[in-house]
């Protein structure tokens, strides 16, 4: 599949600033991330492209498929998982996802039965079917989300803000599903987290104030800052010296002392270390050179 944007903006409020600004967009097979900052437009995209919400302007084609007028079956061939997800908690695990398979147009029994048990299988939730969802952890209930997501066989998987709150464990194991299904379909994965994009997507743009500034791959992001990363060991005052000259990526407390990694231009002194940027580096420095004050990644 190939979802193609065109010209695309929204205006909720005449005189206020477009929430989305002439997007112009190419998303293919595999997992694409779409990151950028809290009220970066990202969530205005994602219910466009779900059919929760009609442009101000533009065009959204799948194929061959006009959004604003084959919506009915646009919708047969995406599959959803939005940031706040909800379940029905006196119900199994089983019995919430074959309700979601008949929702999904899935009304042969035998055919329905083994979808069910193959999608739960997929996010590692299969041994837990009989329990009631209510009972289930924060990541738990995101790997549901997924396979509710995911039970109709969809060719566009969309999914907003993956992991947020999820602890490390559950955030990896998360990240590895994404990267799976991505074998089969086109996912967009809309994030503020870094690492959701680094470690699973193969294509990454940058959305900031409605306007796309950036489309790539991760490795042609991250050599923009090739040569401009560093590490350096500082006490309290050190790290006000170099925070006013460089943009501190993450900080290590270790006693009375602290190892920063920072970005930007220009040498620093002769005790910090130059590094191998990351996505997350370059999104820093990136966000900087625009002007616009990034959110970092969670641990």
């Amino acid at each position: 599949m190939e979802i193609k944007i065109t010209g695309l903006t929204k205006i909720y409020k005449k005189g206020a600033p477009p929430a989305l600004k002439d997007v112009n967009l190419t998303i293919q097979h595999g997992t694409f991330g779409l990151l950028g900052p809290n009220g970066a437009g990202k969530t205005t995209l994602i219910k466009i492209l779900s059919t929760q919400m009609e442009p101000s302007a533009g065009q959204v084609k799948m194929d061959d498929w006009d959004l604003s007028k084959d919506r009915s079956e646009i919708r047969r061939r995406i599959g959803y998982l939005p940031q706040h997800f909800g379940t029905y908690p006196t119900l199994t695990g089983w019995e919430f996802m074959d309700y979601m398979a008949r929702l999904a147009g899935i009304h042969n029994t035998k055919i329905r039965k083994e979808r069910v048990s193959e999608t739960l299988n997929d996010v590692g939730l299969y041994e837990d079917r009989d329990r009631r969802s209510g009972t289930f952890s924060g990541g738990m209930m995101r790997r549901l989300g997924i396979a509710q997501a995911i039970v109709g066989d969809p060719e566009f998987l969309i999914v907003d803000e993956p992991t947020v709150g999820l602890d490390p464990e559950e955030r990896i194991r998360f990240r590895g599903i994404l990267g799976r299904l991505g074998r089969d379909r086109a996912i967009l994965i809309s994030t503020h987290i870094v690492g959701d994009i680094s470690s699973t997507c193969e294509v990454v743009a940058v959305l900031d104030s409605g306007r796309l500034l950036y489309r790539g791959s991760p490795e042609e992001f991250i050599h923009q800052a090739d040569g401009k990363t560093w590490q350096v060991r500082v006490d309290d005052k050190g790290f006000e010296a170099m925070a006013e000259q460089y943009k501190v990526v993450t900080i290590a407390v270790d006693g009375d002392l602290m190892d920063l990694r920072m970005v930007g231009e220009g040498t620093p002194p002769g005790d910090a270390k130059p590094v191998p940027p990351n996505l997350e580096d370059a999104y820093v420095h990136f966000m900087d050179e625009e002007n616009l004050t990034p959110e970092l990644s969670e641990a």
